[in-house]
């Protein structure tokens, strides 16, 4: 029951920076509830599976293949890019906290003077933020790899 209630509180608070998003991407309105449905979705998977013991590159990677999946599917449906719906979708899940944390080493670093544990703070940080972008970008990518390929896979 517990569970239950976090993901449903994850996919509510998910989607609503997924709408506003879309909002300024300028996605059509009847796109709106695609896109907070697809942000919704992707950042609850990504919480059940860090629930399960995941780690978070992986649990980013495959949500963001599953919105990307998901958003393929709804394009083709509707005769729209993938992107109109995807790209919106996926801003919850950008690892703000990391970038931030590490840009702040960074500021520490000038005012205060270079130390091992803020060296070791920024380096952390601005890995784990680039690690987390490539998940989001692959996995966002890996449908149109499969889908929209020229020539066969094998």
């Amino acid at each position: 029951m517990e569970l239950l209630l976090l993901l449903l509180d994850d996919m509510f608070f998910a989607a609503i920076p997924a709408v506003g998003f879309a909002l300024i991407f300028n996605v059509p309105p009847r796109a709106l509830i695609y896109c907070a449905i697809l942000g919704a979705v992707g950042h609850s998977f990504r919480t059940l599976l860090l629930h399960f013991g995941a780690p978070l590159v992986l649990s980013t990677f495959f949500a963001s293949g599953l919105i990307g999946f998901i958003g393929v599917q709804i394009a083709q449906r509707y005769l729209a890019h993938p992107k109109v719906f995807t790209v919106a979708a996926i801003i919850p899940m950008i690892p703000g906290i990391y970038a931030y944390k590490a840009m702040i080493a960074i500021v520490q670093i000038n005012y205060y003077g270079s130390s091992n544990e803020l060296f070791h703070q920024m380096t952390d940080n601005f890995v784990k933020t680039g690690f987390l972008l490539g998940a989001l970008v692959f996995g966002l990518a890996l449908p149109r790899l499969l889908f929209y390929r020229q020539k066969p896979v094998v």
